[in-house]
């Protein structure tokens, strides 16, 4: 895109023709501006505030090298201040000057639309001591508060923005665009420090004049815009959007995947207006502040998602396309959008609403996979819960969980095995003095590895059960039907009727599939059947300790084997994060105490050896007579030493009790 018509917008190698040094009455620098037509400046509100009445806006980078200012006040009603709400989440910031002259529309530059999650950016601002400008590079970390605001993490220390830098233009680096505006720096009482923009979504909700400056593809399909239906607005199904919002706010799931048939009114209502609430441009200041009012946790983060796509009729590559022009990857069309997102490496959260109705929903999968192995989160929303919809599940969450699984089987094992070894062989040389005692943690790692052993288990038994009764259903259907090629058909729909109704995470019928969905949504959908109690029972007893026998099972009303047969979902995670939460703190535990054991023993063999020394120097000191007192001492001290495992404290003490005699020996010695 070009900065009002030809130029890159934002070229490292010479001062930008669109920044401008805002002064107050008083002479002195107030902060920055973004020139975004020839006689409008954005800036921020305080910015405006601290330079009073009078306003100059400065050009420093005018084309004839001379910094032309011109006098400037505020356009209308275009300002709006920073207030915040209850929790201290600042929103606004905004303004926009009049300039009393124009400026060559070349000068300009216009706001894009763009998700740059991870990217690197640049602010030309005018902080203390760099009176002409200069750049800051900052990395975009993610989004924060309700207004929108993106946090920025600078790249050095010293790059953090400081006064002078307000109103700044934020640019892309890979693709020189102006994407937001520098609102504050921030030290805090840890050391950290963050930076702080408004992305041009939220300068546009706030500001909505300037929707004319600001290009780029909006955040949210026009297809998955809310209806002017007044009564479909006021449904809301509120167990469904307290899910939404959760997934919107990051509750730790990657993929969630939901059905919204179409007819049921009160779910596609309340996706449309989570997609909205959550949409930096779309989310109104009314939805802001009267959050209070809507029902507990439906409400998600402004910025929950990058992009949301309506599939229905499109292909995969048109909404890769899509994804790549909305994260900036423009630069080499020749290249198909796919590999262009693939070698990008960048993430996003996307939501997906109709998969099932794409154009090519298998390449639409594909596509999906590829994003969910790069880190994108992804809400997927189907119309039917027919095969695709099953093949989604298996494909972006029973397959990932199931690997996922078999990467943290492969971690316990070497924890319990050569890790745990290790430190058995170092506690048999020393005793562990000052060494936090390790057997619990063992005992932790050893339970979370044979539950996820036992849930491997179940997946195969459930999957040679299911595989079983789909042959039986067959040959049920041949017995009655025949072999001819209608009955082939007859026993393909049969097949897939099995499919269907085997689907862990709904039927048909509406009430059953919001049920289930509000059950299970948390653990991305999984959804388990009837037995689910008993399995988190068995779940808990396994990590606790040894499980009980199968007779008491029976006694309680359960039995074991047919539990496996009913047991969790295809890829069921049981609770993933906590088990790596655990092997993490084990194997750390144990390296570290690992560490400490073989401290111990290194401080072992360096006592050995002085012992030795001084053995050698006692025994030539005595030219051939005895020190039975001293011999004592010396036998003990070696006698510690000699013992495994050995206590180094004790070895210690009785070495330095015997040097301390033989050098009191040698230095009475007037032999």
């Amino acid at each position: 895109m070009a900065a009002g018509g030809g130029d890159p917008a934002a070229s490292p190698m010479k001062t930008p023709s669109w920044a401008v040094r805002i002064r107050g009455a008083d002479g002195e620098i107030a902060g920055a501006g973004i020139l975004l037509t020839p006689d409008q400046v954005l800036t921020c509100a305080h910015v405006v505030d601290r330079a009073a009445d009078r306003l100059t806006a400065e050009f420093v980078g005018a084309a004839d090298h001379s910094v032309p200012a011109v006098r400037a006040r505020v356009d209308g009603t275009a300002y709006v201040p920073e207030t915040r709400d209850a929790d201290g989440d600042p929103s606004g910031d905004v303004a926009l000057l009049r300039l009393e002259r124009p400026r060559p529309a070349e000068e300009t530059v216009r706001l894009h639309r763009l998700s740059a999650p991870g990217r690197e950016v640049r602010m030309y601002g005018f902080p203390y001591a760099h009176n002409g400008g200069i750049w800051f590079r900052s990395t975009v970390v993610g989004g924060c508060g309700r207004d929108g605001q993106v946090q920025l993490s600078p790249v050095n220390p010293g790059e953090l923005a400081s006064p002078g830098c307000s109103g700044a233009g934020v640019a892309d680096s890979r693709t020189g665009e102006v994407i937001g505006m520098v609102l504050s720096g921030q030290l805090d009482q840890h050391g950290n420090r963050f930076s702080f923009m408004s992305p041009a979504e939220t300068i546009a909700r706030h500001l909505p004049r300037l929707k004319p400056r600001i290009v780029g593809p909006t955040a949210v399909d026009e297809r998955l815009l809310p209806t002017a239906d007044g009564a479909a607005q006021d449904l809301l199904d509120e167990p469904f959007a307290q899910r939404l919002a959760a997934w919107l706010r990051d509750d730790g799931s990657q993929v969630k995947i939901s059905v919204v048939e179409r007819g049921d009114a009160a779910r596609a209502a309340t996706l449309r207006r989570a997609i909205t609430l959550a949409d930096r441009e779309l989310r109104t200041a009314v939805s802001i502040d009267r959050a209070s009012l809507d029902p507990p946790g439906t409400v998600p983060s402004a910025g929950g998602h990058d992009l949301a796509v309506d599939a229905s009729g499109l292909t995969a590559a048109e909404i890769a396309e899509r994804i790549a022009e909305r994260i900036g990857l423009w630069q080499h069309p020749e290249h198909p959008p796919l590999d262009r997102i693939r070698a990008s490496k960048t993430s996003l959260n996307l939501v997906v609403v109709g998969v099932d109705e794409a154009a090519d929903p298998p390449d639409l999968l594909d596509l999906l996979d590829v994003l969910r192995a790069g880190g994108s989160r992804l809400l997927l929303v189907f119309r039917t819960a027919g095969d695709c919809h099953r093949r989604a599940r298996e494909r972006l969450l029973a397959r990932p969980a199931r690997e996922r699984r078999a990467r943290l089987v492969e971690r316990l094992r070497d924890i319990t095995g050569p890790l745990a070894e290790d430190l058995h062989e170092r506690l048999a040389a020393v005793v562990p003095s000052g060494v936090r005692p390790l057997d619990s943690e063992l005992v932790a790692a050893h339970a979370a590895l044979a539950a996820l052993l036992r849930a491997d288990e179940d997946d195969r038994e459930r999957d040679d059960d299911r595989d079983g009764d789909r042959h039986r259903d067959r040959e049920r259907v041949r017995d009655r039907d025949g072999d001819g090629d209608g009955d082939r058909g007859r026993d393909r729909d049969q097949d897939w009727r099995y499919d269907r109704d085997q689907d862990w995470h709904h039927d048909h019928d509406h009430d059953h599939d919001r049920d289930q969905d509000r059950r299970h949504d948390r653990d991305g959908g999984l959804h388990q059947d009837r037995r689910q109690v008993h399995d988190r029972d068995q779940d808990r007893r396994q990590a606790c300790g040894p499980v009980q026998d199968r007779q008491q099972d029976r006694d309680r009303g359960h039995d074991p084997v047919e539990d496996r047969k009913q047991a969790r979902a295809p890829g069921h995670t049981l609770d993933l994060d906590r088990y790596e939460l655990l092997a993490d703190r084990v194997a750390g535990r144990l390296r570290a105490g690992v560490a400490e054991l073989d401290r111990l023993r290194d401080r072992r063999d360096e006592l050995a050896g002085r012992l030795r020394g001084y053995h050698v120097l006692h025994q030539h000191s005595l030219e051939g007579e005895e020190d039975p007192a001293v011999d004592d001492l010396y036998l003990r001290a070696h006698a510690l030493l000699r013992t495994r495992p050995c206590d180094v404290r004790a070895a210690e003490a009785a070495v330095d009790a015997y040097t301390r005699r033989v050098e009191e020996h040698g230095g009475g010695d007037t032999r």
